[in-house]
């Protein structure tokens, strides 16, 4: 063995050993905090990947109030169905919505699947109802309120 190969067998080690300290010394017992909020690695992509709400167009049955901006995002008041018809985002982005009564949504997935999605969103143990709808492409987003008794849906910036 040549003292180069030595040498590089050596750093190998002291590398392996690091990483071995690094992975011991950042190890977590327990069941963690659910209220402690995202990680590190959940924070750096925070906001980025958001759908904008002024890219969304709204079509209801039957017609209810025009949709309304807010500092939250795009407010919609509905009674029975309601079509929302998202721009092309560039790339995968998260269509945010949020209310606080029980709403169903109907979406085709993302990608080249021929597969349409719905899920009858329910409010949390907060209280609030919250959709997340990945969009890669125009999507029409079909929101229906159960009963027809009216719903009321913000599409959010974050």
């Amino acid at each position: 063995m040549s003292g180069r190969q030595k040498v590089l067998l050596v750093v190998l080690a002291v590398l392996l050993v690091l990483l071995w300290v690094v992975a011991v010394a950042g190890r977590r017992d327990g069941p963690g905090d659910p209220g402690a909020g995202p990680g590190p690695l959940a924070r750096l992509g925070h906001g980025a990947g958001a759908v904008d709400p002024a890219t969304v167009t709204v079509t209801c049955l039957p017609p209810a109030a025009d949709p309304v901006g807010t500092a939250d995002g795009l407010v919609v008041a509905f009674g029975a169905t309601c079509r929302l018809r998202v721009a092309d985002p560039g790339s995968l982005r998260t269509l945010l919505l949020r209310g606080a009564t029980p709403f169903e949504v109907t979406a085709r997935a993302p990608g080249d699947a021929d597969v349409t999605v719905t899920d009858e969103v329910t409010p949390g143990p907060d209280g609030a109802t919250v959709a997340k709808v990945a969009v890669d492409r125009e999507t029409e987003v079909l929101l229906r309120c159960p009963g027809g008794g009216g719903c009321t849906v913000t599409v959010a910036r974050s």
